[in-house]
């Protein structure tokens, strides 16, 4: 063998190896991206309570308003304040 024919055959040698390598790459890059996945996926709960958490207090009045179909004035009126009021601690402006 001739020292060209070596040097070819070691280069598919290694072209091979580098394949193989890629692929497992690839494939440990797939995996890892479905287990982040699947993560994400199972923090759904976490996700809604952190952003409940951040939520400042008009918005959440407003949200727990909406989601029990209640109006600014039926809570004005439980609580004992006017319509407006409600409005101002929805939008921000008042938390008196």
């Amino acid at each position: 063998m001739d020292i060209g024919m070596i040097g070819a055959t070691l280069a598919v040698a290694v072209w091979g190896i580098l394949s193989l390598g890629m692929l497992g790459l690839f494939l440990y890059l797939i995996l890892l991206a479905i287990r982040a996945l699947r993560v994400y996926i199972r923090s759904q709960e976490v996700r809604k309570e952190e952003r409940a958490l951040r939520q400042s207090l008009g918005e959440v009045l407003r949200a727990l308003r909406v989601e029990n179909k209640m109006t600014q004035e039926f809570v004005a009126q439980t609580v004992g304040v006017s319509r407006q009021a409600v409005s101002k601690w929805e939008s921000g402006g008042s938390l008196r």
